[in-house]
């Protein structure tokens, strides 16, 4: 990019449904300005949230990236690219190290130690631990303790969030990029970047869970105090909504997915038994009559069981009686009529729907409000802050050493030290 053109930030969003390059800028009032987006199909090319075809994903980043260049009119070479899919883990871990001199304070090299022990860890074969979050401290049985530097002591417990990923999958990330003429400026795991989009600072605090309801995969993240604590992903999105309708309507897959956009609803006891929906014959053949109601509940049915296995992760964290912040929805599932209502007859949180309009100015792309584009906004929003040297990010996670390391620097570093950049050029 050119002189006048370094503070301009492009997100790729490489989904299962659609790839989106979305440009943006922050102005003078610390707001985002969108400059352009383009957005197509992925074709077969990502499989829940995973490249599965090369060529397909290519395709679809250049055509992506041509529209967003058209209409921003800016000359596109780097991006920020998310990470997702169903090969991203969490796992909570206890390690503790014994110190020679307990009169002597308690040092950043000792917290590190205990850091680096967590990257020690056995994993699955061809994953990788991408990130290692500490949550707490425990110094001489005493516990809950943030920062225990300076603190004298000598045994120093701490517990961990460990998050896990395939490095196959982010080889293909980049060379998916590298393909397309295009560098990764950073890679980040999605949901933090959804969250960057559409949660609060309050929310952050107070304890909040994201769910990202994408075409293959519906990601959750659960923050407490300001600090990621729970990631999961289920591997059901609106993709298998969609192929529910399909066989449960006897219709075609094109016709399933307009009646789920158009007509759809999480809650079939909100509809009229009575409303019925007329979609065309196949050649010639009589036109089918769809019951409303009746789509709605293999819809609810679908929705019912992706909340239940939030619930499950909910519970999974312990955090379940501390999440004042309730549930945020996002991603293209969130579009459904009375998602946030079962969301919240089956967690007992309160939900809301997350737009990704906070942080953006007016004058913008008007379709990026929609909450298909969280991450794709919030891709961008952690570009800025970071080509800004903005230490005070929100989603950053503060170490107990007093740093803050956020979790795609550590992605970053963690593919120079594990993979061979020139094995992506292969």
């Amino acid at each position: 990019m050119g002189e006048s053109q370094e503070k301009i930030i492009v997100g790729l969003d490489i989904g299962t449904t659609k790839v989106c390059a979305i440009v943006g800028r922050a102005n003078q009032f610390g707001k985002v300005d969108i400059l352009g987006m383009g957005k197509v199909a992925s074709h077969g090319g990502v499989t829940r949230g995973v490249v599965s075809n090369i060529d397909k994903t290519v395709a679809a980043i250049q055509a992506a990236i041509k529209e967003a260049a058209e209409k921003s009119n800016v000359d596109i070479q780097r991006v920020e690219v998310g990470i997702a899919g169903a090969h991203i883990n969490s796992l909570q871990h206890r390690g503790m190290i014994i110190r020679n001199d307990g009169e002597s304070e308690i040092n950043a090299d000792d917290l590190k130690k205990l850091e680096n022990d967590m990257f020690k860890l056995a994993v699955k074969p061809g994953d990788r631990i991408l990130h290692v979050i500490p949550q707490e401290y425990t110094v001489d049985d005493e516990p809950g303790i943030i920062d225990p530097i300076g603190m004298a002591g000598v045994k120093v417990e701490g517990n961990f969030h460990i998050i896990t990923g395939q490095i196959s999958a982010a080889k293909n990330i980049y060379k998916c990029v590298e393909k397309s003429n295009l560098q990764v400026t950073e890679i980040a795991l999605e949901p933090l970047a959804s969250s960057e989009a559409v949660l609060s600072s309050d929310e952050l605090e107070a304890g909040v869970v994201l769910v990202d309801i994408g075409g293959g995969t519906t990601d959750v993240a659960i923050f407490y105090d300001n600090i990621i604590c729970h990631t999961a992903v289920i591997p059901y999105g609106g993709n298998i909504i969609t192929e529910d309708i399909k066989q449960g309507c006897n219709v075609m897959k094109a016709h399933a997915e307009l009646l789920k956009v158009k007509f759809g609803s999480a809650l079939a006891s909100e509809l009229d038994e009575n409303e019925i929906v007329t979609i065309p014959g196949i050649r010639g053949r009589a036109a089918k009559e769809i019951s409303v109601k009746n789509l709605s509940m293999i819809i609810q049915a679908r929705i019912q069981e992706i909340m239940e296995l939030v619930d499950f992760e909910i519970k999974q964290s312990g955090l379940d009686k501390k999440l004042a912040g309730g549930i945020v929805i996002t991603g293209g599932g969130s579009q459904l009529k009375h998602v946030d209502q079962l969301a919240e007859f089956v967690t007992g949180l309160d939900a809301r729907i997350g737009y990704p309009n906070e942080h953006l100015a007016k004058g913008m792309v008007e379709e990026v409000k929609s909450p298909i584009y969280a991450t794709g906004v919030g891709l961008v929003l952690r570009g800025l802050k970071s080509s800004h040297g903005n230490s005070e990010n929100k989603l950053e996670l503060a170490s107990g050493s007093g740093r803050k390391r956020s979790v795609l620097d550590s992605i970053k570093n963690w593919l120079k030290d594990e993979v061979d950049v020139e094995d992506f050029k292969q």
